[in-house]
Order: C-alpha cells, then structure tokens, then sequence
C-alpha cells in the first residue's frame, strides 16, 4: 500500500483482541479487518508512534501515528500484543554452550521455557552491560538478555565465563 492510500487512526475507529498478538481493527465507516499483527516502524527511537497493522500476507493495512490517538480500550490492545511479540525471553539457566563449525550452541532455560539456538559471534552477538547484563543475539536476529550474570547458578556462570 503506498502513502496515498494509508489508512491513519484515529480515535473513531476501534481495535479488539483476535488471537494471542492479533488484532481486528473496526473503522468509523464499518470497514474491517481480522488478523492483524501490530510492529512498530521505529522500535527503538519512537516506540509509542508510528506502528503498523499487518495482515498475514504481510501488507500493510493501517498506522497508528501515536499510541495516544487511540481510545483506551484500543490502546490496552495494541500494548497487550507489541508486549506479548516484542517480548525478549530472560535467560535462567544455561545448560551447554559448544563451538561446532564456528558457531556457539546454546542450550539454556529461559521464563519462555528451554531454548536452543546459535550465535555466529562471541565477541559481537553477546554483550555483557556495566549493569551486569547480558545480552545475546542469535544466527536468526532473536534477542535474549540475562539481567544480572551474577544471579545465575554455579554451572551456568562457568559456562558464560569459560565457554565466551
């Protein structure tokens, strides 16, 4: 959909709860649309504007320019399902890191539930934060974070120390 044709809105039209993140999305002039995944369009610097309704065939259905022009109903929603696909799983445990083909194997235990997954880079794809956090990127762009390495048990503070 290009500019021109962008639905922009309002406080008129109204978002409901479809399914897990999904939303459906009621204009004031009774369109609507089902199964709609809301991103943000600057998740970093605007996370409040600027958010796009995707369909499922990834086109662009409508923006909210900011968060604040929906009504509070709306709103509850669309914040409900960007926390819920926005959500970076805290790393509890690790199990096993192993190096095979110069990549990093993890295996560990997230609030999300065990993971495994595989970070190209030790030194660029985990970052350890003067807060004591770590954060940690996989070969897929997923992100993960440990708040505070000094929490974890025993095993999993050798395998982050000795196997990074």
């Amino acid at each position: 959909m290009g500019n021109e044709n962008r639905i922009y809105i309002t406080k008129n039209d109204k978002i409901t709860a479809y399914e897990t993140n999904l939303v459906s999305l009621t204009l004031a002039n009774g369109e609507s649309y089902e199964e709609l995944e809301p991103r943000r369009l600057f998740p970093v610097y605007r996370p409040d504007e600027y958010i796009t309704l995707i369909d499922t065939s990834r086109h662009e259905i409508a923006v909210i320019r900011q968060i604040s022009d929906l009504d509070e109903k709306s709103r509850e929603v669309v914040e409900e399902s960007l926390a819920y696909y926005y959500r970076i799983p805290k790393i509890e445990r690790i199990i096993s890191i192993t190096l095979k083909q110069g990549k990093y194997h993890w295996s560990v235990i997230t609030d999300l539930g065990p993971k495994y997954f595989e970070i190209k880079n030790g030194n660029t794809d985990v970052k350890v934060f003067p807060d004591f956090s770590i954060r940690v990127r996989d070969a897929n762009d997923n992100r993960y974070v440990i708040p505070d390495h000094r929490l974890l048990d025993k095993h999993s503070r050798a395998k982050i120390m000795s196997d990074l």
